[in-house]
């Protein structure tokens, strides 16, 4: 028979043992940090290191849910991996900053002259074959054409010249051009697209141009009420890169809500062989998919517009 101090020490042999089992002696509240998330919009990828990507986004009153709309706007910047990014709708210079100082190898520039304070900006990486030679506003008297002045970057890819110009015409109609109409809201549009095309070929002929951003316009009216009538009109000299899109189904379409597809990428006769290579993609990236609560989520804390990009290997 054991006696009882003998048995007091099995028991405390076996507390013991039971308390490295469970984690070892002296840590039984020890814990374990968990991984932080993946970011979600890297299954969003776009960007190579052989291309040169232009992407178009909407922010719709940027940022419509403060730091949270900034959050999701840097994870998106660092998913899609594109080169240059031209934005619509940024109203707060303070959370366009904050989106700059969150993106190790990126710069921006936002302008600040647009009638509610809703600008044009542009991102752009500074770690990649990108370089920025000036970044400018065009057309600034031009006020009802431009009610927010086009905003032009001017660079190299690679070493090859490039100009990106950033644009968001004006909005809303009736969908009837009425050319006696100065201030008719097609009449604006057709306008704008009127002067882009004349700057570019006065200006930018020997550049790799894109014209992208918010047109607010449809590429699928009718000839007679196509605003867009001079650029689809003249395949010589111009390539609407997105018209695939437009003509596809309205899933695929950068404005949902109506749906439509009003955010469009522009391109000149010298990217023409470019958009006819392999590497080419030209569509609008469905971010809303990489969110947990989709759709919803999106709408309230980033944008009502999806963003249009384009790849092309220069």
């Amino acid at each position: 028979m054991l006696s009882r101090s003998n048995t007091i020490l099995i028991l405390c042999v076996a507390l013991l043992l039971a308390l490295l089992v469970v984690g070892g002696c002296g840590n039984s509240t020890k814990t374990t940090v968990p991984e932080a998330p993946a970011n979600p919009f890297e299954l969003a990828k776009v960007g190579t290191d052989s291309t040169f990507e232009v992407m178009t986004w909407n922010l719709e009153h940027f940022a419509k849910n403060e730091v949270i709309t900034t959050e999701w706007v840097i994870q998106a910047v660092k998913g899609v991996d594109v080169d240059i990014i031209a934005m619509q709708e940024i109203y707060s210079g303070f959370r366009f900053q904050a989106v700059v100082d969150g993106l190790e190898g990126w710069s921006g520039f936002k302008a600040n002259s647009a009638g509610y304070d809703i600008d044009l900006a542009f991102l752009y990486k500074t770690d990649s074959h990108l370089e920025m030679e000036s970044i400018q506003e065009l057309m600034t008297d031009e006020w009802l054409p431009f009610p927010r002045s086009p905003l032009l970057f001017l660079g190299t890819f690679d070493g090859k010249p490039i100009a990106v110009i950033n644009n968001h015409l004006k909005c809303c109609g009736d969908g009837v051009i009425d050319e006696e109409n100065e201030r008719d809201e097609e009449t604006r549009r057709l306008d704008a697209c009127l002067l882009l095309e004349d700057y570019v070929l006065e200006n930018l002929a020997e550049r790799r141009v894109y014209l992208v951003g918010d047109f607010n316009d449809e590429l699928t009216d009718a000839t007679n009420k196509n605003v867009f009538a001079n650029f689809l009109g003249d395949p010589n000299q111009w390539l609407v890169a997105d018209l695939v899109i437009a003509e596809g189904d309205a899933s695929g379409w950068s404005f949902p809500g109506w749906p439509s597809h009003l955010d469009h990428i522009i391109i000149n006769q010298p990217l023409f062989e470019a958009a006819g290579g392999s590497d080419t993609e030209v569509h609008v990236i469905p971010l809303q998919s990489f969110m947990p609560n989709g759709w919803s989520q999106y709408d309230h804390d980033i944008s009502d517009h999806l963003p249009t990009v384009l790849k092309l290997k220069l």
